[in-house]
């Protein structure tokens, strides 16, 4: 699928309902996991403690935070979506639904695809969008994310 291109706030509402991606694919790596345990505080053993998860954890190894995937979809939102046109700036406004289906194993990749479902001009120059991304999980069949993503665009 090729990626979204919005073109200015007279081409959005046509990209509704339309699909990108997949994306390439990104090894979330043990060093990642253990990254964004320090920067978050989150030090649980699921995450970070090899040898405990390979005893005891029911995935048989690490896994990544579900918010370390949930911030992969910002490093994916490139590939699926390209504002090249009218808008001055484009700003993360925050997230609706965000659910982890399926666990993340250290040592997996992972890749994304987006949809955009909603778009609202505002009266003051900004452009309300929702999207929804899924990311999955090399070789299994149920998504590891899935998010919709809110943004807005002020036109130039």
């Amino acid at each position: 699928m090729e990626r979204l291109e919005i073109t200015g706030p007279d081409s959005v509402a046509a990209l509704i309902g339309k699909q990108s991606g997949p994306t390439e694919w990104r090894e979330v790596t043990q060093d990642m996991i253990d990254t964004f345990a320090g920067l978050s505080g989150d030090h649980q053993w699921i995450h970070t403690d090899v040898e405990r998860a390979a005893k005891e954890s029911p995935f048989g190894t690490t896994i990544a935070h579900g918010n370390l995937t949930l911030a992969l979809i910002d490093g994916f939102r490139d590939q699926l979506i390209a504002v090249t046109g009218g808008y001055q700036l484009g700003v993360n406004y925050g997230w609706n639904k965000v659910r982890f289906p399926a666990p993340v194993p250290a040592g997996s990749k992972v890749r994304a695809t987006a949809e955009l479902i909603s778009s609202e001009v505002l009266d003051n120059g900004w452009t309300h969008n929702v999207t929804v991304f899924k990311v999955e999980v090399e070789g299994n069949e149920k998504p590891c994310c899935v998010a919709e993503s809110v943004t807005r665009l002020l036109a130039a």
